[in-house]
């Protein structure tokens, strides 16, 4: 399943806060280099773990959503267990870093 591409403030709350698992989500923006290399390793890992919803959020287009989020480098990726931010992963890593998270909050 493809990464979500949150529009609004309201989508997130629907899509990611609601949600009543993992949700990973990539803060980001298109001129942004690490974003742009950070975006393929996202899909992958959407497509490797169908229970976890992942999205991606462009700082630019919800710059309400970044500022609520304290969003101050991008990209940032917030692990959100059950409405609540888990753990916080700044800059592109490699897709262990994201999985493990992802592992780690499962249990």
């Amino acid at each position: 399943m493809p990464a979500l591409h949150i529009k609004n403030t309201e989508e997130f709350k629907k899509e990611i806060l609601e949600h009543k698992w993992i949700a990973l989500v990539d803060f980001r923006a298109e001129w942004c280099g690490p974003c742009r290399m950070l975006g393929p390793i996202i899909e992958q890992l959407a497509d490797k773990n169908p229970n976890v919803k992942v999205a991606k959020v462009n700082v630019d287009e919800n710059q309400q959503l970044a500022g609520t989020f304290q969003v101050s480098s991008i990209p940032v990726v917030f692990v959100i267990k059950n409405g609540q931010v888990v753990d916080k992963i700044v800059g592109a890593n490699p897709p262990t870093v994201y999985q493990e998270k992802i592992t780690e909050h499962s249990k």
